[in-house]
Parts: structure tokens; C-alpha cells; sequence
């Protein structure tokens, strides 16, 4: 069945680009209502903007959404994959600026607090996204795939020039907690020198050595380390679980990334949608249930280290 949160959980931080503080407080909704932000600082007539596939647009190093009339919410990755891998279906997110706070740069704070507030179940079935025939696009050396599979699989290749982070490969099963146990503390990463580009650029203003993992020639600047060895790739996993969960639903289906960004995942979302042989819409029986990402998730699955 469809959960929403018992309560509302407030968080408050300051956005990654925007350096901005910024309060966001995460409402229960209603049934088969699905996530919406709403931008407590606009007009009610400006201020609701779905998180769906549809309505992403285009932008560097984020994913973001806008509705038609232009207001936006950035940076909104981490809290869709925190939703979607503790199986939250329904949620208002009031909001009071444009960018979502990043905290310490994972999923992991939205998680603690999801599970803390509790989750409630409703009484509609979850309606999954049931990938039919293999869909991919490309772009230079990058792939985003999406391939018939009974349960959600993420499989992520990265390969970077910088030696501390190199080639990294995983494959995930997100059924029955993974990405709770797994991937929601691995904090987004960059170069030292994309860090100097970005705040040239007037992003980045936000960005600590607490909220990313920092590399530099061989090294990790950010203080602590690494989290996982292979945290790199482990954040690209849980982002593509985050563009994914704007898909409308929980996927059914196998996501390869190659070198793949939220952009990329979004024109695969898109081309699935604009093939109806492509996908279809399944309510989700006690089986297929148990293996949805976050289904059954308690906070004995999140990681102690972090």
C-alpha cells in the first residue's frame, strides 16, 4: 500500500549554489496525490510545482523543476531518492526558497528523520512503472538504460581522470532497505579545481568540505575521508534513484548509468514515456510489494558511521 509521513519533518540548511539558508518542511498528503513542492515564499496561484519527470528542466550539476509559471525548486535529488528508498509515495514539501538545503551532501539526514517521524499506510495500492522493452539514450561515452526487470536494479560505471577516484562499478538490488543500508550517506562529490570553476561561476557558494567530498591529485580534502571506498559511485547510484522517483511511481526495471548524469536520466525517462509499448502501470500485489525500494525499512538498516 501507498504511505505518507505521520508528521511533518522540518529541515533547515543552506543551498549547495545559492549559499542561501533555507527551511523546508516535508507534509504528509493524501493517497495517490504523489510528491508536490510548494514554494512558501510565492503567490498560492505560482507556488506548487510537481516533482515529475515532465516537469524537470534543463540545468548543470542539478536536477530542478518548474511549473508554467516559472517558479522552481533545485537541487532536489537527494530528498526524491530519501522518498523514494523509505517508500514515502505522498508528501507536500513547503519549501521557502528555490534550492533544496543540502546538509551534509547525502540522503542520510532525510532518512534519519523520515524513519523518526514514522510512516503511515493508506489505503490505495502502489501503482509501479513496469519497464516493458529496453529504452536507452546516449551521448558521447555516456548510456542511461532502462530494461525489463520484476524489481528495481541500479547498475552505475563511472571513470574519472582523478587517481583517488579512477573506474568505480555496482550493481544494487534497491529492494528491502538497500538504499537505506547502502547508498543514502554517500555525499556528493567534485574536483578541486570544478570547485574553483563553480564559484567563479557564482555556484558552489553554499559547498563545504562538510557537505562533499572534496579530491584533489590523489587525495580526499574533505575531512574524515571517505565513507565507502567507493562512495563516488554510490552517490551517482543514489542520484539516478532520485531522478527515477519522478517517474510518477516506483520503476520496475533494470537502470544501467554509464558515465550518466540527472540529465541524461531524464531524457531516458522521457523517452520511455513518449513509447506507450514501452512501460505500463501496475498496482503492486503483496509480491511485487516486497520488493519496492524502502518497503519494510527500519532505522536499525541506516549505516552507523557517518
Amino acid at each position: 500500500m501507498q504511505n505518507t509521513l505521520k508528521s511533518a519533518a522540518v529541515f533547515e540548511g543552506l543551498g549547495l549554489h545559492s549559499g542561501h539558508p533555507v527551511r523546508m518542511i516535508v507534509h504528509p498528503a493524501p493517497a495517490d496525490s504523489g510528491i508536490l513542492f510548494r514554494r512558501a515564499d510565492l503567490p498560492a496561484a505560482e507556488a506548487d510545482i510537481p516533482a515529475r519527470w515532465d516537469a524537470v528542466v534543463p540545468s548543470k550539476l542539478c536536477t530542478l523543476v518548474a511549473n508554467a509559471a516559472g517558479s522552481s525548486v533545485s537541487t532536489i535529488e537527494h530528498i526524491m531518492a530519501a522518498l523514494a528508498g523509505c517508500a514515502i509515495h505522498n508528501a507536500v514539501i513547503e519549501i521557502d526558497g528555490p534550492e533544496v538545503p543540502i546538509l551534509d551532501g547525502s540522503a542520510v539526514p532525510f532518512v534519519e528523520r523520515f524513519l523518526e517521524v514514522g510512516l503511515i499506510e493508506q489505503a490505495a495500492p502502489v501503482r509501479a512503472i513496469r519497464v516493458l522493452k529496453s529504452v536507452e539514450v546516449r551521448e558521447g561515452e555516456a548510456v542511461a538504460r532502462l530494461e525489463p526487470s520484476d524489481m528495481l536494479e541500479i547498475d552505475f560505471r563511472i571513470d574519472f581522470a582523478e587517481a583517488a577516484i579512477g573506474r568505480q562499478t555496482k550493481t544494487l538490488n534497491m529492494a528491502n532497505g538497500a538504499f537505506v543500508r547502502e547508498l543514502c550517506d554517500s555525499r556528493t562529490f567534485c574536483l578541486q579545481a570544478d570547485v574553483d570553476r563553480m564559484r567563479a561561476n557564482g555556484l558552489a557558494l553554499g559547498g563545504t568540505l562538510e557537505n562533499a567530498v572534496v579530491f584533489e591529485n590523489g587525495q580526499v580534502l574533505s575531512p574524515g575521508g571517505l565513507r565507502h571506498a567507493d562512495e563516488p559511485v554510490r552517490h551517482k547510484m543514489l542520484d539516478a534513484l532520485g531522478d527515477l522517483a519522478l517517474a510518477g511511481g516506483p520503476i520496475l526495471g533494470r537502470y544501467t548509468g554509464i558515465r550518466a548524469g540527472h540529465a541524461m536520466t531524464n531524457r531516458l525517462l522521457r523517452t520511455l514515456f513518449s513509447d506507450p509499448a514501452a512501460w505500463m502501470v501496475v498496482d503492486c500485489g503483496t509480491v511485487t510489494g516486497c520488493k519496492l525500494p524502502g518497503m519494510g525499512v527500519h532505522p536499525g538498516d541506516l549505516p552507523v558511521h557517518h
